[in-house]
């Protein structure tokens, strides 16, 4: 993941509402971005040799002086960064996930309503989940103990678990890879998150990081069965103009320190698109943060859009703190995950909720709690989640909101807290003939059209039909 603290989730946040959507031009696209909108739950899962130590994913060998870089490192290591580097790369030498039970996973995900996956087969920091035959940075080598379980090729296995249950599959692919010496030079040292040498100067060397980045994708689109969608991390490397380049030099926001060399990473994303879609028809594209055809939807991460965004979005967020595994983490409880899952819903976006296996292969016992709690509540209301689009507002406050079916004939209300006296709601449109029932109930509600708005009366005796968030169905007739 890039990062979860507030300065740059704050920036994200303004970019993604502020943003030009540009719509892609394969027409097979739009139908592929409707059908994932139907799907409204995800599941994204952040994996790899850094959960031994339980701290953040790959950012703690980065050398930015930033919390998540720096402060993420081991707190037990006092050695300097170059050691602490190389005992952060041997720690492929003791990972040996022995519990991996993907299929275990798959159930619980279904259970609790998800209906796709996104799963890192790489991050920033080189080291493939998968059977790469381009690096030997990888689960797969004999250097790491693991590989001679018969399930080593831990992407193929999650994919093929999860796509036995119906998922949408997802790969998560970095762009920056921190071990490839194509990205990060030995001859140099690295300086920030960026490429570490001239590009401009060493063309030969970037265009084998090109094609070790088209190789290693291409591998995911060929070998590993049908993929629905691509997501990309790490939006620094981009093709950039001269204009962008003159702007970071000269800027003088917070920011800044991430580009010490400002400089175009072209990795032709044209190219790798049209490849992975040869192999792949209708693949789904999310070239994270930037801006430009092949960024089919937008990602805010860790917040909900205060309005929504007027354009296919999905919120990244933790269930815990952290996007990657860490003893005795503190996961959000299930009312709250709930109520963020109909905010997101009912502002015209997908819920894509991040959990972290731990080293061994397992996860947390409390994730499969809460998983259970939310699949709990989405078997009485799930109706009024997937295939449901937003109503001409998202809500009234804080505490209501709304979603209805995509032909506009049934909308749905939901309560984060059950209404102890009549409501009025003033955003509401109604017939005089219509329906309303709650959800989990069978008992057929009053209401009245005032000239304030729609009043709704519901029996205190209803409270018990729900939990967490209570869900009205009204059908217009």
């Amino acid at each position: 993941m890039l990062i979860g603290i507030f300065l740059f989730t704050l920036s994200f946040k303004t970019y993604a509402q502020h943003q030009e959507y540009v719509p892609d031009p394969d027409p097979a696209i739009q139908p592929r971005l409707e059908d994932w909108q139907d799907l409204k739950f995800g599941l994204l899962m952040h994996w790899g040799t850094y959960s031994q130590w339980g701290i953040v994913e790959s950012w703690s060998i980065c050398p930015e002086d930033v919390s998540w870089a720096a402060g993420g490192r081991k707190k037990e290591f006092s050695g300097n960064y170059n050691d602490y580097v190389k005992k952060y790369e041997q720690l492929q030498t003791t990972f040996n996930p022995v519990k991996f039970n993907p299929e275990k996973w798959a159930i619980a995900a279904k259970e609790a309503g998800i209906k796709y996956l996104v799963f890192t087969t790489k991050h920033h920091d080189g080291f493939c989940m998968f059977d790469s035959r381009y690096t030997d940075y990888k689960i797969t080598d004999s250097k790491t103990p693991f590989s001679v379980n018969p399930r080593s090729n831990v992407v193929k296995e999650v994919f093929s678990a999860f796509r036995k249950e119906n998922f949408w599959i997802g790969a998560y692919f970095s762009k920056p890879d921190w071990h490839s010496d194509y990205y990060w030079w030995r001859y140099f040292p690295a300086v920030d998150r960026n490429c570490n040498y001239s590009i401009t100067k060493h063309p030969d060397r970037w265009q084998k990081f090109v094609g070790y980045t088209h190789n290693q994708i291409d591998e995911l689109m060929s070998d590993y069965g049908k993929i629905d969608i691509l997501w990309l991390d790490g939006g620094w490397v981009q093709k950039k103009t001269k204009d962008q380049l003159i702007k970071e030099l000269t800027d003088t926001c917070e920011n800044s320190r991430w580009f010490r060399n400002p400089q175009s990473q072209d990795i032709d994303i044209a190219g790798i698109v049209k490849k992975a879609r040869e192999k792949q028809p209708g693949l789904i594209v999310v070239d994270r943060a930037v801006p430009g055809m092949y960024q089919n939807y937008l990602t805010p991460e860790q917040e909900i859009p205060e309005n929504g965004l007027p354009y296919p979005w999905e919120t990244c967020m933790t269930m815990a703190t952290s996007w990657s595994y860490v003893p005795n983490d503190v996961y959000k409880p299930a009312d709250e995950l709930i109520e963020k899952l109909v905010d997101i819903v009912s502002k015209g976006g997908n819920f894509l909720l991040n959990i972290g296996p731990g080293p061994d292969g397992e996860l947390d016992p409390v994730a499969y709690d809460r998983l259970k709690e939310i699949g709990n509540w989405m078997k009485i209301n799930g109706e009024a989640i997937y295939k449901t689009r937003m109503y001409k507002v998202f809500g009234e406050g804080d505490n209501i909101r709304f979603t209805q079916s995509k032909d506009g004939h049934t909308q749905y209300i939901f309560f984060f807290s059950f209404p102890k006296k009549p409501v009025t709601l003033k955003n509401l449109s109604l017939r005089k003939k219509c329906t309303i029932k709650m959800l989990g109930s069978n008992a057929t509600l009053k209401y009245k059209i005032l000239p304030q708005g729609v009043q709704l009366i519901i029996p205190e005796e209803l409270e018990k039909a729900g939990k967490y968030v209570w869900v009205l169905k009204m059908v217009q007739k």
